[in-house]
């Protein structure tokens, strides 16, 4: 089939490269000059597992193209679809002006049958908006519009899209429809369902189940911060309670907050829809207060140890991307603990495996970008972990001792086991379980030293 694909970004490029890796004929069509030119020599905009082994190869198969133009790129394609940013404004509301800036241009030259299928995630209503911009110059018989919500997870989006645990098109087009059952059947040959459904029931299943897992996030970490104040390991209260099947063992997992490109944008446009209808959706609201707290304990754990006043000291933090196997730092926990402690005077050195060019777009100068993990511990007092990277989970314990001035270890994922870390020498805090303490050791510098006891944080 031919496919048009406008946008690059994320989305865009993991549904072009992997419709084209089915044997279609995708053109992703995207205004930035640099990056199409880039993504025609097999360089991607983002960093994702498996992509560029996709991306290379039907760039030579022929069957995934580039371009900026969009007349050209879209004159034969008999299904268009939008993969555009859709930013969240002040008020929460997600901001349609690229999707319908687009709609209108196509408005102006498709010339025959096409369906037009939001992939962007977009609030209740948008299919019935991008229909009205398109009828205002096109007949009705020349196209149909299609919701259809991606549920790719940044980290194994290719496995997700060529492997959907289910695919859901909304359309209110009996035609429409049967081209994209088509489309899809390649991808759920072992019986994953294709749900089909009104386009409002479609678009706001999207909402409905990032919020959820936001939700079921946020409770886990409002679990384990009791668990800190009663006494109780939130890893055994995870474990007791994954045994539920009606509750199940994904997204019980405490840390120090969600980020990312759709848990916050998500959360606050599904609190918007409910504002927009009159309804007051306390639990989705609760949802977002609860995460930007979060955010803060990793800085409010440091600041109870070191003092109010961090300066003199450094920190090493191992993660900046909000979660694992992606470049993402949209929303990131790191970024707001670097502000935090380099607002109370302390010096940063940061590893990410991916995101640290992003980061450093951010933090310029103001903070150190280590080479690798253990380059970071140079001169830092303690290290911090914000981003659960599998290298991280294994490391050598004594050349983080050895390098580190104070031994302390802040766990904002639990990468570690309290029990492993009780006979390793640490000052260990994490999240929703007990505090290991341990000894400073002889050989800390006398500067340090005196600071730290000074501030009563020998141990």
């Amino acid at each position: 089939m031919q496919l048009a694909i406008i946008g690059t970004g994320y989305v865009g490029l993991v549904t072009g490269t992997c419709f084209a890796e089915t044997g279609n004929n995708v053109v992703c069509i995207d205004i930035d000059e640099r990056k199409i030119e880039n993504l025609r020599n097999g360089k991607s905009p983002i960093y994702e597992p498996g992509l560029d082994v996709l991306l290379e190869r039907n760039i030579k198969e022929k069957r995934l193209t580039f371009t900026t133009d969009i007349v050209e790129g879209i004159k034969d394609a008999r299904v268009i679809f939008l993969a555009l940013p859709t930013p969240p404004g002040k008020d929460g509301s997600a901001d349609l002006q690229y999707v319908l800036n687009v709609a209108e241009s196509l408005s102006k030259i498709i010339t025959k049958y096409t369906v037009i299928v939001n992939k962007s995630t977009v609030p209740v209503g948008t299919a019935e908006k991008v229909h009205a911009v398109l009828a205002q110059r096109l007949d009705r018989e020349l196209f149909d519009v299609v919701s259809n919500p991606e549920f790719l997870r940044e980290g194994v989006a290719v496995d997700d899209f060529l492997k959907p645990d289910r695919v859901v098109i909304g359309s209110s087009s009996e035609k429409a429809r049967k081209v994209m059952d088509e489309l899809y059947q390649p991808f759920v040959r072992q019986g994953n369902p294709i749900y089909f459904m009104d386009e409002r029931s479609s678009e706001m299943t999207k909402y409905a189940a990032n919020s959820y897992l936001a939700m079921r996030i946020s409770f886990m970490n409002e679990m384990a911060n009791l668990c800190e104040k009663a006494g109780a390991n939130v890893d055994w209260v995870r474990i007791g309670m994954g045994a539920d099947s009606r509750i199940g063992k994904r997204f019980l997992f405490p840390g120090i907050g969600y980020g990312g490109s759709c848990f916050p944008k998500d959360v606050k446009a599904l609190a918007h829809t409910a504002m927009e209808h009159e309804y007051d959706f306390k639990l989705v609201t609760e949802v977002m207060k609860v995460n930007d707290l979060q955010k803060k304990i990793m800085g409010a754990k440091v600041r109870n140890y070191f003092g109010t006043d961090l300066s003199g000291l450094t920190f090493a933090i191992w993660g900046l991307s909000f979660k694992p196997e992606t470049d993402d730092i949209r929303d990131a926990p790191a970024l707001d603990l670097i502000e935090e402690l380099l607002a109370g005077g302390a010096n940063v050195r940061v590893f990410d495996p991916e995101g640290m060019a992003n980061v450093k777009q951010i933090f310029g100068d103001k903070i150190f970008y280590a080479e690798d993990q253990y380059d970071a511990l140079t001169g830092a007092t303690a290290l911090i972990i914000v981003t659960e990277w599998s290298e991280f989970r294994n490391p050598d314990f004594d050349r983080i001792a050895n390098s580190l001035v104070h031994p302390a270890i802040f766990d904002g994922r639990n990468v570690f086991s309290v029990e492993k870390m009780q006979g390793l020498g640490f000052y260990y805090e994490s999240i929703g379980r007990n505090v290991v303490h341990a000894q400073v050791r002889d050989t800390l510098p006398l500067r340090e030293t005196t600071i730290i006891r000074d501030r009563g944080m020998m141990d």
